[in-house]
């Protein structure tokens, strides 16, 4: 190979799974960066439409897979950020619900299982590594933008899910990826925006933080994704993230710990890195691989200017900062991956097995029981629960924008659908102050009023006053719940429908439910177990501050009239 080629092999750049005509000025420019910088590797995402991301399709994305290697001198790896499996960028795959709603059900078997579904329908399209397990501990509530997409708050609970992830993965071929190292989770800065912080000591970072990394690199873990965060205590540089500290990469990640896989970066793109350099984007992208290169990482991910990263690659090998051993030892990491993936043999996919592989009814009944399961009651103490047949009900969806509230909508068509007798709202950030006036004159009539709270990590997303991120509902979501607990606490039902720290906000809820997701089938299991058609078995993975312990759970069997199918 060629030292430009075995440059192109440690970039990263994305590609949008949808449909493409290979003549199209998109596929065009993806064969154009992919010839003129050797792009040895894809990340596949979906694209965003008016801030909205607009998902693809299986097919699509394994015919997208096919076109890209079929056109690419070396076998190309693809990868994905998977966390909840395939449907969080296309839809019709099995769709499992957030990290955390595993951690709430404490079986490690499930995520085993989700490892496995989510490795047989990857490989089925074409991609052959995820990012995740997210192996974060969410030890802060405060936390933008980890919350619900970590496994939980205890250090031990998280491994086994680690772990478990990773044995699932690997039995059918995928490769997995723990992040954001060395722990993002005891932040309150959202890294898309600006540089986040972890003030623990050395000490507390053995005994919490590093534990999952640990664990993963243990089952076998193939890379390991360094976040872009500060850590005194194993950086002493406040302005050098732990993705361009050598100290970190190398003598933490590779020395100490005994990681020998594939080191990547987070997106290169991002604020909290971006921050850190100064000059034109091509001069940025540039200093950026440079400095994560020399740090330990062995691929860039997602420059903001692919010429500038590359190109900053290639210059400083040809002036001698970089040595050409340096690169060789991680290109030759990235060409055994992909031959252990027997991409040397085989790089394609067969279409027509697609649809007989992705969505399994079986593995979509994995989904929705680990859905189930994680449903975790933590207080009812008007004892609103189950919510009896005929019950004159409001049901109201608070969501900061209707167009991500897929669950929010299968929660009240369930409800509906087991013949609950009620008025419902949909409220968003464009119609509550128009619509609050309803809300609350519609509450004097009900005998029971239901709150789906819906609220959950998005990447780069700010309310008003914060700046660094927000995994909250809007303020005036909040203030709408606060004045419907005001005129109706002891008959309202709260359900926290992803974020489970928006209950710590309002004390005198009288019942709160936590579904950790806001998936689909978390709506269908949250509505499920309000009416008592499952047992309520989970337990909290988190401590939520002035309300509850970690490990509570107030255990509901199902009840009698569900048993008995009497509505």
């Amino acid at each position: 190979m060629t030292l430009k080629e075995k440059i192109g092999q440690m970039m990263l750049v994305w590609a949008h799974m949808e449909f493409t005509n290979p003549a199209s000025p998109e596929y065009q420019r993806l064969l154009t960066e992919m010839q003129t910088y050797h792009i040895g590797s894809f990340g596949l995402t979906i694209p965003a439409v008016y801030g909205h991301l607009v998902k693809g399709q299986p097919l699509e994305a394994a015919a997208l897979t096919n076109q890209l290697q079929r056109d690419s001198k070396l076998p190309l790896l693809f990868a994905a950020d998977f966390e909840r499996g395939l449907s969080m960028r296309l839809d019709g795959a099995t769709a499992f619900p957030a990290a955390m709603a595993f951690g709430a059900t404490d079986d490690p078997k499930l995520a085993e299982q989700f490892g496995r579904i989510s490795a047989l329908e990857s490989r089925a399209i074409g991609i052959q590594w995820n990012w995740f397990p997210v192996a974060d501990i969410n030890s802060n509530p405060a936390n933008p933008i980890i919350n619900t997409r970590s496994f939980g708050a205890d250090p031990v609970l998280v491994s086994r899910m680690v772990a478990a992830y990773i044995t699932g993965a690997h039995a059918s071929g995928l490769l997995a990826t723990a992040k954001h190292f060395p722990g993002h989770g005891d932040t309150d800065t959202d890294s898309h925006l600006a540089l986040a912080r972890v003030n623990a000591s050395r000490a507390r970072l053995d005994r919490v933080e590093l534990v999952p990394f640990r664990a993963a690199i243990a089952a076998g873990v193939d890379a390991v994704m360094i976040g872009h965060l500060t850590v005194p205590a194993l950086e002493p540089d406040p302005d050098l993230p732990a993705s361009i500290s050598h100290r970190i990469t190398t003598d933490l990640l590779q020395k100490q710990l005994g990681f020998h896989g594939l080191v990547v970066t987070d997106a290169l793109d991002m604020g909290a890195l971006m921050q850190a350099f100064t000059g034109t984007p091509a001069q940025i992208s540039g200093a950026e691989a440079v400095a994560a290169v020399k740090a330990g990482n062995d691929m860039v991910i997602i420059p903001a200017d692919l010429p500038g990263a590359y190109n900053g690659l290639l210059h400083a090998v040809e002036s001698g900062t970089i040595s050409q051993q340096r690169i060789d030892r991680s290109v030759l990491k990235i060409l055994r991956l992909k031959a252990s993936l027997g991409l040397n043999r085989n790089r394609f996919v067969a279409l027509d097995k697609v649809t007989h592989i992705v969505a399994q009814p079986e593995n979509e009944a994995v989904a929705q029981q680990v859905s189930e399961r994680a449903i975790t009651l933590v207080s009812d103490r008007g004892q609103l629960l189950p919510l009896a047949s005929g019950t004159h009900t409001v049901a109201i969806v608070l969501t900061d924008d209707a167009h991500h509230t897929e669950g929010g909508q299968a929660f009240l068509h369930a409800l509906r659908e087991q013949g609950a007798t009620m008025r419902s709202f949909l409220i968003d950030a464009t119609n509550v102050a128009t619509l609050s006036p309803d809300v609350l004159n519609a509450l004097p009539s009900a005998q029971r009023i239901v709150v789906l709270a819906e609220s959950f990590p998005s990447a780069g997303r700010t309310v008003v006053g914060q700046t660094t991120g927000s995994a909250g509902l809007d303020p005036q979501s909040m203030q709408l719940l606060a004045s419907v607990l005001a005129h109706a606490s002891s008959r309202t039902i709260v359900i926290a429908f992803g974020n489970p720290y928006i209950g710590t906000s309002f004390p005198e809820i009288s019942t709160y439910l936590c579904t950790f997701s806001n998936t689909p089938g978390s709506g269908i299991a949250a509505a499920r177990a309000l009416r008592g058609e499952i047992s309520i078995t989970g337990h909290l993975p988190v401590a939520l501050p002035g309300l509850a312990e970690q490990g509570d759970g107030m255990q509901r069997a199902r009840s009698a009239s569900a048993v008995d199918g009497v509505r």
